[in-house]
């Protein structure tokens, strides 16, 4: 008995000590929002929104641990950074809702304005550069991974640090859905700072993997808005 409470002490304090919890009906798009302990409380924290795929849709906003930023923190992975995993409800991600997020959490924490990053895969990469392309001056870096972006928004994506994956044995969204918008951005501007990454072998699934790499986060975070 002694053992079992122990442990179930030792559980509470994880959970304290991560404050991951949801948030309903304050925006949009309900969220899991994950913000780490400092212990300089003005200091002010960076973003980092997550975006799902379609799998993920729907009105159980547990299944966007399945996979993702918040599967990895929920694994062990330390991220300082205020950590936001909206949940969608169906149809494509949406812009301006992700920007009133994005704002909403601006509003209510203590936060860096110049460094917002966004980061999706499948639907949630298109969503990423939905919202880098509509929003760039909102948005310091983003990382898109095995989706693709509309190419009317070339020019906006342009303007900001972009890192696009993808795995060249993907059957659900073909690689060449990145490489069109990546052939537009630097279309519209041969020095942007667009980085494209072809991962061997990598399906459509296994690219999934990049959420757990130190080299993602390490990336976005070493970006600032001027």
């Amino acid at each position: 008995m002694k053992k079992i409470y122990i442990l179930l002490f030792l559980q509470v304090i994880s959970v304290s000590n991560a404050q991951l919890k949801t948030i309903v009906g304050k925006t949009a798009y309900p969220f899991w929002i994950n913000v780490p302990v400092v212990e300089d409380k003005t200091e002010k924290l960076p973003i980092l929104v997550f975006l799902h795929g379609k799998s993920l849709s729907g009105t159980d906003i547990n299944k966007v641990k399945r996979y993702g930023v918040i599967k990895a923190i929920e694994k062990g992975r330390k991220i300082k950074a205020i950590v936001v995993a909206p949940q969608l409800a169906s149809g494509p991600w949406n812009a301006d809702k992700i920007l009133e997020l994005i704002e909403y959490i601006q509003k209510e924490y203590t936060t860096d304005t110049s460094r917002v990053y966004v980061c999706g895969m499948s639907l949630g990469g298109y969503g990423t550069l939905e919202i880098a392309g509509k929003h760039p001056d909102k948005i310091t870096a983003a990382v898109a991974i095995c989706g693709g972006g509309n190419e009317k928004d070339a020019c906006n994506l342009a303007k900001l640090p972009l890192w696009i994956q993808h795995g060249d044995n993907d059957k659900a969204v073909p690689i060449s859905e990145s490489q069109k918008i990546v052939k537009a951005i630097k279309k519209c501007d041969k020095n942007a700072d667009v980085t494209f990454t072809t991962i061997p072998g990598g399906t459509h699934g296994s690219v999934e993997s990049l959420f757990h790499t130190d080299a993602l986060y390490n990336w976005l975070f070493e970006h600032v808005k001027k």
